[in-house]
């Protein structure tokens, strides 16, 4: 599900919430989620914990190659949820490709965050930038 307009806010029941800096790659933002799941207590599930990480991985890529880079990545949690929200320079809505089977010209990534996260919200701050807001469940 994508809302456009809506601020994508951690929730007031949060438990906790980290930023981490601005990764400049996909496995600084794999690495920085595993940082943050590791701190949590209770754990969350191994499942979602493989998805935070891909979760993150594939929204800081998508940043990095389609809207300039990350200007901030934060994360979140609560008792039934994990939260990832990834801030970048270009106001463009993420688009869902055509796969390229060749390995060439990628178009997995948004259609793989569609399907992992159990919401997804996408707020333009103007010609500023955007700021996406990805949960799944904990």
């Amino acid at each position: 599900m994508t809302d456009v307009g809506i601020a994508p806010e951690f929730s007031a029941e949060e438990v906790r919430s980290e930023p981490a800096p601005p990764p400049l790659r996909a496995a600084e933002a794999r690495e920085a989620a595993a940082v943050f799941v590791a701190r949590l207590n209770p754990a969350p599930s191994a499942r979602a914990v493989q998805n935070l990480v891909l979760l993150s991985s594939e929204l800081v890529t998508n940043a990095i190659r389609y809207a300039g880079g990350v200007t901030a990545l934060s994360f979140g949690a609560n008792h039934g949820a994990l939260h990832v929200r990834v801030v970048d320079p270009s106001p463009a809505h993420p688009q869902c490709r055509v796969p390229d089977l060749t390995g060439q010209s990628g178009g997995f990534g948004w259609p793989m965050v569609l399907r992992l996260a159990s919401s997804v919200t996408v707020h333009r701050h103007g010609s500023r930038g955007k700021t996406i807001l990805a949960t799944l469940a904990r």
